[in-house]
């Protein structure tokens, strides 16, 4: 009998790309990622993000099998984000799981962006049952598991805090290299100059 359940899983909803190896304890055998950088001040159109997830998603899978010392036949599953995200990236990613997928025979789990950050989130902390606050590029949410589902309990409904910093760091030339949010909050950590008070 085969020790643990190894699964592949393919993140692309958005500028990130990424491609992890994880068993079912949680252990991550591989992360390996790549970012689609635009110039400071301009943001990322969903057909050029595609197209930067079509021109690395093939490498970035077979570091990670070079990573993690593994084969596809030690694979058990594809994993891929099925959404939220942006159309045009999400489609291209589930396109390369779906060929892996069968070109492997292996089975296909499509994976709500969302509830991965949160039960990776559980996984890290132990929490067992969290009311979670969050805060992405598309949405800001206050999240809880109810009644076997995760339910929102409540959400912004004009712009999401993510989708707030990233135009944030535009209009103000800020990079998205590695991300905007983690920019402004550098930015905003730094001893104010005495001379610009």
């Amino acid at each position: 009998k085969k020790e643990s359940i190894i699964i592949l899983g393919i993140e692309g909803s958005a500028n990130k790309l990424g491609v992890g190896i994880v068993n079912e304890k949680g252990d991550i055998l591989a992360n390996v990622r790549h970012t689609y950088v635009t110039p400071p001040g301009t943001g990322f159109l969903p057909k050029d993000t595609a197209k930067h997830h079509q021109d690395h998603i093939l490498r970035l899978v077979k570091k990670a099998l070079d990573k993690s010392n593994l084969t596809p036949a030690q694979i058990d599953g594809i994993a891929y984000t099925k959404g939220p995200g942006m159309g045009a990236p999400l489609r291209s990613v589930a396109i390369v799981a779906r060929t892996i997928a069968q070109l492997w025979n292996k089975p296909i789990y499509g994976v709500n962006h969302c509830v991965a950050h949160i039960e990776m989130g559980r996984l890290i902390t132990g929490a067992k049952n969290p009311v979670v606050l969050y805060v992405s590029g598309g949405n800001t949410q206050v999240i809880s598991y109810s009644l076997q589902y995760y339910r929102i309990f409540g959400e912004t409904i004009d712009i999401a805090i993510g989708n707030c910093l990233d135009r944030l760091a535009r209009a103000l030339n800020i990079s998205n290299d590695p991300s905007p949010g983690y920019n402004i909050e550098q930015i905003a950590k730094r001893k104010p100059d005495a001379d610009n008070d």
